[in-house]
């Protein structure tokens, strides 16, 4: 304004400009300096904008500093917002002119964290020259908090240089950088993991010193979701069953009580209702399906999904590499074999950062295998492959209910949790899972034996990795990959890059070693489909079985053992 006001009108619209670039497209790309700078401006704009507004309410109402850790809870949601730690610390030390001890005293009883990263390369790390550059104040108080840190940590260690090189928060190396999820433990009173799984992974392998110091801090809070969404707006005629069957719509707010839907499992009159409610969902979805990509899909095939984001670890390539499995197999079968085959409708989803290049070509393979099955006559309705562009929640709410298989491949020990699955639980449709993440979880309420479980688990993937080019997998294994390879499915140059991520040595995320125990486990889903009554009952059952995983009991244990708050009474 004042730029306007000086009849500086070019300089004027320029920082305005500037200024709004910061939070016109979140998340950008961060391969080159400039990415970086922007994103950490946008972290820093948000987590300012935030505390501002809680100082300014909290002195509103309150004179001393002193009671701000009894009225104010601040939750960092994984490593990105971390920057927070420092700007408090900035604040009440630069702005409201409290003594460091006292501030210090301060942030480490506001704060708590959670960390979803399960690899330590998945956490945030900013190089100190981009940071100094950006946000020099900010710079100096983590170079203080850490040096306060590595003296305390001599206490403890001693002079185990090794230890406090991987505990402090500065990382020395090519590029220095600050670690911003040890900057979280050192503040953070207390470290929450999402699963049972995660929370190991963090206490054995990621931050393994920083438990040994602290393991007091490090606690578990399954991820959730909400029934209100996921069953009531997204599924609204299974929430007519449930409330027609429990006999009260009690349990749209104390989901416990959807366990009740156990007594009634094998009843052929709940059968025949889910059934219908199941097909009225397919037919939605199949018509937004043939909408949206112009595929006409069968509604008596086994809708098999997989959607969340494009991730090597995540393993869709494992997904799309047993379609081309079941596209050879059909191709090679007489016309008897093919009549006993399972229909499936194949539908992938999902989105790719954008300088994820392994995930493009993920995604472009999925395209090139769904253009060669779709115009099979061979194959015919026996099987087809759609993968739905723009996935977002508005196109959940269609895929979720109207699915009656749901894929969860990731590689033991990769996932921190996983609410798909979760989504999926709640709409009764059947998991085809690792052991991994939630995963484990929903096997224990529900019961093993009404999921499909396979692969390595989390405590054998390090050994199998060690031994490298040794391990070996499946002939069939090798034959998709190859019908990849040598261009079956076209633009062969374009593939070769992908198909060396799961040969000779680079299968980091084990597709080979999994693929046969998957391929039983695809198996064993069409085993079970065919027995249309056990496939309800199964699918009754997750429902049943899906109450813990409701952010309901999530946010009340963050509430409890977190934020040390009480819950006020719901006004209607």
């Amino acid at each position: 304004m004042e730029s306007y006001t000086t009849g500086d009108y070019i300089n004027a619209i320029v920082n305005r400009q500037k200024a709004e670039t910061i939070s016109n497209v979140l998340y950008p790309d961060d391969r080159s300096y400039q990415g970086k700078e922007l994103r950490l401006k946008q972290q820093y704009f948000f987590v300012s904008a935030s505390l501002q507004d809680i100082m300014r309410r909290f002195k509103d109402l309150h004179r001393s500093f002193d009671e701000f850790p009894e009225k104010v809870a601040l939750q960092i949601n994984d490593t990105h917002p971390s920057i927070s730690i420092a700007e408090v610390m900035r604040v009440l030390v630069d702005e409201e002119h409290l003594d460091w001890s006292k501030a210090w005293d301060i942030a480490c009883r506001i704060f708590s964290v959670t960390i979803h990263a399960v690899q330590p390369e998945g956490l945030e790390k900013i190089p100190v020259d981009l940071l100094g550059s950006v946000l020099p104040r900010h710079l100096e108080i983590i170079y203080e908090i850490n040096y306060r840190l590595v003296e305390e940590l001599k206490k403890s260690f001693g002079q185990d240089y090794d230890k406090l090189s991987r505990m402090s928060i500065i990382e020395e190396g090519a590029v220095k950088s600050i670690r911003m999820a040890n900057l979280s433990l050192a503040c953070c009173h207390t470290v929450n993991g999402v699963s049972r799984v995660h929370l190991e992974t963090l206490k054995t392998r990621v931050f393994k010193d920083y438990y040994e110091l602290w393991p007091q801090k490090f606690q578990c809070k399954t991820n959730g979701v909400t029934q209100r969404r996921w069953i009531v707006v997204s599924n609204p005629s299974l929430c007519s069953i449930i409330s027609k069957w429990l006999g009260t719509e009690a349990w749209i707010r104390n989901v416990d009580l959807i366990s009740g839907l156990r007594e009634y499992a094998k009843d052929p009159d709940l059968h025949t209702e889910w059934k219908n409610m199941k097909r009225v969902n397919k037919m939605r979805l199949a018509e937004y399906i043939e909408t949206l990509t112009s595929v006409k899909v069968s509604l008596d095939a086994m809708f098999n999904v997989q959607i969340k984001r494009i991730h090597e670890y995540k393993r869709q390539l494992l997904n799309m590499l047993g379609i081309i499995h079941r596209y050879d197999c059909i191709k090679n079968m007489d016309e008897s074999d093919k009549r006993r085959v399972v229909p499936r409708v194949c539908i992938i989803g999902g989105k790719a950062a954008p300088g994820y290049e392994v995930a493009k070509k993920i995604i472009k393979l999925c395209h090139a295998v769904a253009d060669k099955v779709n115009n099979d006559p061979d194959v015919g309705d026996l099987l087809k492959v759609v993968f739905i562009p723009d996935y977002n929640v508005s196109v959940a709410e269609l895929v979720i209910p109207g699915s009656d298989l749901s894929q969860h491949l990731s590689t033991a020990g990769h996932e921190a949790s996983g609410t798909g699955c979760m989504k999926f639980l709640m709409n009764g449709c059947l998991l085809l899972a690792t052991a991994d993440g939630s995963a484990v979880e929903i096997a224990e309420e529900i019961g093993a034996e009404n999921m499909f479980l396979f692969g390595a688990k989390v405590d054998e993937v390090p050994a199998l990795r060690e031994k490298g080019t040794t391990l070996k997998g499946s002939l069939q294994f090798a034959r998709v990959v190859r019908m990849v390879r040598d261009g079956y499915f076209g633009f062969k140059d374009y593939f070769k890059s992908l198909c060396d991520t799961v040969e000779d040595g680079g299968d980091f995320y084990l597709l080979g070693y999994d693929f046969a125990s998957y391929l039983e486990a695809q198996a064993a889903a069409d085993r079970t489909f065919v027995d249309q009554e056990k496939w309800t009952q199964m699918s009754i059952l997750s429902t049943a079985g899906s109450g813990k995983f409701s952010s309901d009991r999530t946010i009340e244990e963050y509430a409890q053992q977190s934020w040390g708050i009480e819950p006020c009474k719901c006004p209607f």
